[in-house]
């Protein structure tokens, strides 16, 4: 009996033994705290929080409980008056994924000059990002038509002159022909050429000439052919007039 009250008795004082550390120990919290509080010069020195927070642990178990009190209140009022310095966050979505007015209305905010310019108000942004969809920039507005042109009165260009139409009355020639298949008049040739086309060929430049065209007839040196006549004698068709 006596053994086991003795047994007793230093399992007690142990656990008396070891209730100050276990007061003196700062949380998890506490440490992650502190480092976030100077978390610029813990970054700047390469300090990881995960490292901070387990060497903050660990030194807060053999530093008395007043002395760690003093330095979490001093490192809180630290931290309080960095949050009061920094902007506020946007706010987290509403639950089911839709975002609250605040987070839209901040949202137009950071973009606002942009926004703007666009033409997009506060109140269209906040309405359309709440309802998940896309914000669009309103359409342009239709151009102006364009005035009218000015209707003045001009005299309009005279068409140009038709060629004059065919004629069947005989021409005679300026100079009587000689050759085979040649004709004084037109229609000697077109008795000759049936269907066919009469031309007046140039016996001089071998170049013939198609009813219609200033030449036709008109040529110091020449006579009335059937064009097939006119080619076999190696004669050519003019290449500023067009074939009947």
């Amino acid at each position: 009996m006596r053994t086991i009250i003795v047994i007793s008795s230093a399992i007690i004082g142990a656990s008396l033994l070891s209730l100050p550390v276990v007061a003196q120990q700062k949380t998890a919290k506490a440490c992650t705290a502190e480092w976030r509080a100077n978390k610029d010069a813990n970054q700047a020195k390469g300090i990881t929080l995960k490292d901070y927070v387990a060497q903050c642990r660990a030194a807060a178990a053999t530093t008395p409980a007043p002395a760690a009190e003093k330095k979490a209140e001093k490192k809180t009022g630290e931290k309080k008056a960095k949050k009061t310095a920094e902007p506020a966050a946007p706010a987290a979505p509403a639950a089911g994924g839709q975002k609250t007015a605040k987070a839209c209305r901040d949202e137009w905010r950071a973009n606002k000059a942009d926004n703007q310019a666009k033409g997009v108000t506060e109140k269209a942004y906040v309405a359309q990002c709440r309802s998940g969809g896309t914000v669009a920039a309103p359409a342009a507005p239709a151009p102006a038509p364009a005035p009218a042109p000015t209707q003045t009165t001009t005299t309009p260009a005279p068409a140009p002159a038709a060629p004059p139409p065919a004629t069947t009355a005989a021409r005679p020639a300026a100079t009587t022909p000689t050759g085979a298949n040649q004709y004084a008049t037109e229609g000697q040739a077109r008795l000759r050429c049936l269907t066919g086309t009469v031309v007046w060929a140039n016996l001089n430049s071998k170049i013939y000439h198609f009813n219609g065209y200033k030449d036709y007839g008109n040529t110091k040196s020449g006579a009335y052919m059937c064009e097939t006549d006119a080619t076999g004698q190696g004669m050519r068709a003019s290449k500023t007039e067009k074939h009947p």
